[in-house]
């Protein structure tokens, strides 16, 4: 992987991570456009580039949450079941689904059938949890598990998150700010684990393209964080399981 390639994924990865529509999918998709082979070291990249995401989310929430202990405390009860999971599950995880095109597909297509079907069925109300720190610790565990479900590559770590909370009772705007937050926890423990398993043994080229990832990712979930937010306030997710079911569609004609 040359750093242009590096460039375009990390653009990629903080473009969609917080979008209900994959990022895993979009890096498989792109990386197979740019002829570039799922090594080891190109799936641990994927997994690095989130930490640019992740600083996006504490740099625009830090404020907000720094002394909110009763939402932190939710985040971290949410944290728990994709922590288990995640680690027990990791090298299967990496070697089998990781890369794998086939499951990318059918996780995107039924997401998004989930999602417009979401639309058809959810009503809004009034008694809906509007803030964090109101969850009880039985629902930030439920979202948690849905979560977890986000190990699968296509399913979409914000997807499974939003659609999760919503189905538990938080308002639309809520459910996708806590996914925001429960990104941090989530996506540190991921990269930290997957520096620990490579043992940090990248060359200093390699290091160059995980900068450069590092840096694109950040910018670009910066600016995407921002616009989701204001785009949910009028708008549902629609629109993202039609994206979803076309972007699958993509997906089986050109591995055909």
């Amino acid at each position: 992987m040359d750093l242009f390639q590096s460039l375009i994924l990390s653009i990629i990865e903080g473009v969609t991570e917080f979008l209900p529509v994959s990022s895993t999918g979009h890096l498989v998709l792109a990386s197979g456009l740019l002829k570039i082979p799922q090594t080891e070291f190109v799936k641990s990249f994927e997994i690095f580039i989130q930490l640019g995401a992740i600083l996006a989310v504490v740099v625009l929430y830090f404020k907000k949450y720094i002394q909110n202990f009763k939402a932190w405390k939710n985040i971290l009860i949410a944290f728990v079941p994709t922590a288990v999971i995640g680690f027990v599950l990791y090298k299967i995880v990496k070697q089998f689904l990781l890369g794998n095109s086939l499951v990318v597909v059918a996780s995107l297509l039924v997401g998004g059938i989930l999602l417009i079907w979401l639309e058809k069925i959810h009503k809004e109300k009034d008694s809906d949890v509007g803030k964090i720190e109101n969850l009880s610790s039985k629902q930030s565990f439920m979202i948690g598990l849905a979560q977890s479900i986000s190990i699968i590559p296509g399913v979409s770590r914000a997807a499974a998150t939003i659609l999760g909370g919503m189905f538990l009772g938080l308002k639309k705007e809520t459910a996708v700010e806590f996914s925001f937050l429960l990104a941090v926890p989530t996506m540190l423990a991921a990269t930290g684990l997957d520096l620990v398993k490579s043992d940090l043994n990248f060359s200093a080229q390699e290091l160059s393209v995980l900068a450069v990832g590092f840096i694109g990712s950040f910018i670009a979930a910066l600016l995407v964080v921002k616009w989701f937010i204001k785009f949910i306030q009028t708008n549902n997710f629609f629109w993202f399981g039609v994206y979803r079911i076309i972007l699958a569609v993509i997906f089986l004609f050109l591995l055909s």
